[in-house]
């Protein structure tokens, strides 16, 4: 939000606040959005189910960073497997292939920064507005996968087949 001199004002969310969408089968919660920062960053936060993640992919525009808050989340950065756990920082520029994953049964909760901001506008497009973020994540569908694979390139992703990140 600008002020009508044109500076920014501050944000303050109590936990459980901000928008929440459920995006391939996790609930991500922006706590900043492009508008809040000036478009320097976003700030997520990631609630992870049991098997489930991300696919492989490479960012183009904007680098990412990643604090595991409770939880354990396998990360593969450039054919490194990392388990993360909480406290775990990892920090993935852009260009770098990477891929998450929760190979534990219990959900995990990760903050992620994207620098600069914009990707969260993706994530909006091929989510659900998450209406009650304490209802169980609705199931994946082919048509979220071939929704998340078309609009990929219009973000600067390029999403990569699984055996592509090793």
């Amino acid at each position: 939000m600008l002020t009508e001199q044109g500076k920014q004002n501050g944000v303050v969310l109590q936990a459980g606040q901000g928008k929440s969408y459920w995006v391939l089968g996790d609930l991500y919660t922006f706590k900043t959005v492009s508008q809040d920062t000036n478009a320097t960053y976003s700030l997520m936060e990631m609630i992870v189910y049991p098997q489930t993640g991300s696919p492989p992919h490479i960012h183009s525009r904007e680098d990412e960073s990643f604090l595991v808050q409770s939880g354990e989340i396998q990360f593969q950065v450039d054919g490194e497997t990392i388990i993360a756990t909480p406290g775990t920082f990892l920090y993935s520029p852009r260009g770098q292939t990477h891929v998450f994953t929760n190979v534990s049964n219990q959900p995990a909760m990760v903050l992620c920064w994207v620098t600069p901001a914009g990707l969260e506008q993706f994530f909006m497009e091929i989510g659900t507005p998450a209406d009650d973020p304490t209802a169980p994540p609705p199931p994946v569908t082919e048509a979220d996968i071939q929704k998340t694979i078309t609009l990929a390139p219009q973000y600067g992703l390029t999403i990569l087949s699984p055996d592509s990140s090793h």
